[in-house]
């Protein structure tokens, strides 16, 4: 039996001696490759932090200490040893384990992750409510370095560090976040990672004066202070001492053995933060994730042997790729654009501006806050900066676009990949609010495409305009729209009739138009005719054709991918409100209801809510079945 059979709660992991925990670390290692070939996974990220979750659970009595991952993507292992191995298979399915960590899931998901740099936050504030109660559980925050950079992370260490609280930060250190890691605190780290030859100078000291017979434990203990002295002077960890933090490291992140020791290392310290840190490898025992850590970080099924990705069948590009595209074409036109992303330059198209522009794309790290307004200020200049972030990471900088470039009107364009139902990824990334938080802004302009050859447009039509402009468009494959012409500038606010007939219409807005076109050709079968629209903007809507459908039909129906609170039926509605029309005409909204949508495939979890082809021709139907029941009533 293998050992991981074993292991159904942490206890039983550390019932074993400490000699066995490689083994179990490579039998997870496995389980891990074999699970994510299958079915797809965060595979990179948690290949390299497998042993880190060995060595934490060993080192801490969890569930009773509490540890607090960053992320959550690196945590696979951790979910292996705390009773959820048999259901590994199930991760991001409908119904399944989340990719990330959730509190309703296992007790030993203490703090639930999906955004990075949230850990040393929620962790600091476990410790102090511990010191509160009288307790004494060790408390420890695993972080990666890339999200060590990010603004949380920084302002928590800056309170920890002057709190003086006792607290374990683990750092798990790849130079990785999705792409290599970039900033200035990289380069400390890195600093840190060469100051190795310091490093064995100490211990063979150590160990000298260890040898010495009868003082030598007497020398040992004097020297250390000296010893201390000069890794003030001479580490770059004097910056992590200066900051409040005392620091062990580093330790291969590999060695289980050495982890568990400085672990419980740092648990003896009593009057302060620690950090112990730690360096791995991303996508450790799996050779292939080295051709291409972007693939790595996060993957479909593949073939374990070769590492070969198994590739969807869809022949159209994806939205992200003809993002890039275009905006590669339009930087070649214009040198005053710029491009921008926050840790997210494969995920969101901007390698390829990196690669074909250096000097005018920046990767600034996982800091969507400073994106923004790093954005904001290039635009004072007269540059004209793309930020492309996912929607549900552009809900972190919300202030910075409000104060930093709405209120200033300046000339920043948003562009937000993974729009809608993101699919396996679940709450933490599906992109459901951006229609809700960015039409209440002044000085915005919202827009969305219905297919891959109008994203294009929108892109070219967004540069062209002057002042602060942001797109939403879907995760995954484009439906094949042609994409081989100029994009072509479209009329700000200005809606597209895609089918003209009858006395129901239903506004579709970004990439529920195809899905309505279909519902009304179903429609037509049953004799009900339909005028379908492609709203292209939400801010400014087309109020003229809204209001002229308003005062024609006798069915309005408003369909999008996104939270109907706040979202563009509400839009629709209100105009018709303020124009005195909403009483004279049936109106339905379609969309997500208020309650945050679970993980699960695309195409499903869309079906769920009747945002596909098929409910949206339901939600016709019946709604013109109460209206002929009410005109059925008023005649009799």
């Amino acid at each position: 039996m293998k050992l991981i059979e074993q292991i159904n709660v942490p206890a039983d992991l550390r019932r074993l001696p400490l000699e066995q925990l490689p083994e179990v670390a490579t039998e997870i290692r496995q389980y891990i490759i074999e699970t994510c070939a299958r079915i797809g996974g965060h595979t990179g990220a948690s290949l390299g932090a497998v042993e880190i979750a060995v060595a934490v659970h060993y080192a801490f009595a969890t569930p009773h200490d509490r540890i607090v991952w960053d992320v959550g993507h690196q945590a696979y292992a951790h979910k292996i040893l705390t009773g959820r191995r048999d259901r590994l298979p199930t991760l991001k399915q409908y119904d399944g384990l989340s990719g990330f960590l959730r509190r309703d899931e296992s007790e030993y998901d203490t703090f639930g992750a999906g955004h990075a740099s949230t850990s040393l936050s929620a962790a600091l504030g476990m410790a102090i409510a511990r010191d509160r109660a009288g307790e004494q559980h060790h408390v420890c925050a695993i972080i990666g370095d890339s999200s060590l950079a990010g603004g949380m992370a920084m302002e928590a260490i800056n309170q920890a560090g002057h709190l003086k609280t006792r607290l374990i930060v683990l750092l798990n250190d790849n130079e990785m976040s999705i792409a290599p890691a970039v900033g200035a605190l990289t380069g400390y780290l890195n600093r840190i990672r060469e100051a190795q030859g310091y490093h064995r100078f100490k211990d063979e000291v150590g160990e000298t004066l260890h040898a010495i017979p009868s003082v030598g434990e007497r020398l040992y203990h004097a020297a250390k202070t000296f010893k201390d002295a000069i890794a003030a002077a001479v580490l770059p960890g004097a910056l992590v001492s200066e900051l409040g933090f005392k620091y062990i490291g580093y330790v291969d992140g590999h060695d289980t053995a050495a982890l568990v020791r400085a672990l419980r290392e740092a648990q003896q310290i009593k009057d302060g933060p620690v950090i112990v840190h730690a360096l791995t490898t991303k996508g450790k025992g799996f050779p292939a994730r080295e051709k291409n850590y972007y693939a790595w970080h996060a993957t479909g099924p593949f073939d374990p042997k070769t590492g070969q990705m198994i590739k969807s069948k869809s022949s159209a590009p994806s939205y992200t790729a003809v993002f890039g595209k275009a905006l590669c074409e339009l930087m070649a036109q214009d040198e005053q654009v710029v491009a921008l992303t926050a840790a997210m330059p494969d995920g969101t198209g901007i390698d390829q501006a990196l690669e074909k522009f250096p000097e005018r794309s920046f990767d600034v790290g996982i800091a969507e806050q400073h994106c923004v307004t790093f954005a904001a200020g290039l635009s004072t200049e007269g540059l004209k900066p793309v930020c492309a972030i996912y929607s549900t990471f552009l809900q972190r900088a919300f202030d910075q676009l409000v104060h930093d470039v709405c209120l200033q009107n300046l000339n920043v364009k948003f562009c937000m990949d993974r729009a809608g139902i993101v699919g396996g990824d679940g709450p933490t990334h599906h992109g459901l609010l951006d229609i809700a938080y960015l039409r209440g802004v002044p000085n915005m302009i919202a827009m969305a495409p219905k297919d891959e050859g109008e994203l294009r447009d929108m892109l070219y039509t967004m540069i062209q305009h002057t002042g602060p402009a942001a797109m939403r468009y879907p995760r995954g494959n484009g439906i094949g729209a042609d994409i081989t012409r100029a994009p072509q500038l479209l009329e700000i606010g200005k809606a597209e009739i895609l089918r003209d007939a009858g006395e129901v219409a239903i506004i579709a807005y970004g990439t529920m138009a195809h899905p309505s076109l279909q519902a009304a050709e179903h429609l037509a079968k049953d004799g009900i005719e339909t005028t379908v629209v492609n709203a292209r903007f939400v801010k400014p809507l087309d109020a003229s054709l809204l209001l002229a459908l308003a005062r024609t039909k006798r069915l309005i129906v408003t369909v999008e991918e996104a939270f109907l609170a706040g979202g563009f039926g509400a839009a629709v509605m209100e105009l018709l409100e303020e124009n005195g029309l909403l009483d004279g005409v049936r109106f339905v909204r379609m969309g997500v209801p208020d309650r945050f949508v679970t993980h699960g495939d695309q195409k499903l979890l869309l079906a769920k809510f009747g945002l596909d082809a098929d409910g949206i021709y339901t939600r016709v139907k019946e709604s013109i079945e109460v209206l002929e029941e009410r005109r059925a009533g008023v005649r009799g």
